[in-house]
């Protein structure tokens, strides 16, 4: 479980708080710019087939703005991709090899930021004489969730050795791969009041690739607010006694992306109160986090928390509960 010391910021500070920080450190805009971009959060690394890696990260912060990230195998930097893009497949690489991946971000004045942090991948073994290709997902489904995201589902593919990814395709560009074993995903990234068309297809770990899926076409939406999907789900909240007071304990799910969701907001009685980072590996099944909330037994509080979702947007709020601290459950 995360646990933080931290006390709820007043309303007026946090407000404060959030205006200053995506300035130039509070400083003039005008001033030379060197100052580098947050190192890339929640790296996430698949081997989606014997010589090939899907590589994922949450988008980095900036003074001025992200222009692009440097991929980096063992070191060697390999992919170098727009600031609008957060993964990137990387290929050439060799069956049952071990391999150490880092991703920087880089913005306009040619500022890098402190590599990711490092994340290991083993590659899949290989049957060589493996020619034969899984066959097509079937039964696609999708549905905006929101303006910037949606979820697709599909049914799995067959293959005679195994499934070892399937690759998302917008139109004839794939953009996202998930592990074999998933058959959903939600798609961050997209653009408000955009028509869009999916297919998805199936890979085995000789590199095979499976004929496209059925498509499935969608609308996000114009407005803001993301969908259910992008909410924290399972959200639950309960009170401890602790040295000095109460702390409140927080659970829940995070939301299924693909990658990692390393960042939340929490807001407590309708106030922001504080940002959860995880700067290791961030939990992907189950969720968990507390902090101080009184020195009293018997004070009511609303709680609810968001997800920073992988291209920077925040997703939809989950479901706000009421805790009053000393209460039995």
């Amino acid at each position: 479980m995360g646990r933080h010391p931290v006390r709820r910021i007043p309303g007026p500070l946090a407000l404060a708080a959030a205006v200053c920080l995506p300035l130039t450190g509070c400083g003039l805009l005008g001033d030379s710019d060197g100052r580098p971009p947050t190192p890339p959060a929640g790296l996430t690394v698949q081997a989606s087939s014997s010589t090939s890696a899907h590589v994922m990260w949450n988008k980095s912060t900036d003074d001025v703005g992200v222009t692009g990230y440097e991929v980096y195998r063992d070191e060697e930097k390999v992919e170098e991709v727009p600031g609008d893009r957060y993964m990137v497949d990387v290929a050439g690489l060799e069956p049952s090899a071990e391999y150490t991946f880092t991703v920087r971000a880089k913005d306009a004045a040619g500022n890098l930021s402190r590599p990711s942090r490092k994340v290991p991948v083993t590659m899949l073994s290989a049957d060589t004489d493996d020619e034969e290709p899984p066959t097509a997902p079937t039964g696609l489904t999708g549905r905006a969730e929101g303006a910037r995201a949606a979820t697709l589902t599909w049914k799995k593919s067959e293959d005679n050795l195994g499934v070892a990814s399937y690759d998302i395709h917008q139109g004839d560009t794939r953009i996202h791969s998930v592990p074999g074993d998933e058959t959903s995903t939600l798609v961050t990234g997209l653009r408000p009041g955009t028509d869009y068309v999916f297919t998805v297809r199936a890979r085995d770990t000789a590199d095979n690739a499976s004929p496209a899926s059925n498509a499935v076409e969608l609308t996000t939406a114009t407005g803001p607010g993301g969908g259910a999907s992008t909410a924290p789900a399972d959200f639950t909240a309960t009170s401890s006694r602790t040295e000095g007071g109460w702390d409140l304990e927080l659970t829940w799910t995070p939301p299924r992306t693909g990658g990692e969701v390393a960042e939340y907001e929490i807001h407590l009685d309708g106030e922001f109160a504080t940002t959860l980072s995880w700067g290791d590996r961030a939990p992907d099944r189950e969720a968990a986090h507390s902090f101080f909330i009184s020195d009293r037994e018997g004070t009511t509080h609303r709680v609810k928390l968001r997800a920073r979702l992988p291209d920077g947007t925040w997703g939809r709020f989950s479901a706000e509960r009421t805790v009053t601290t000393g209460a039995r459950g």
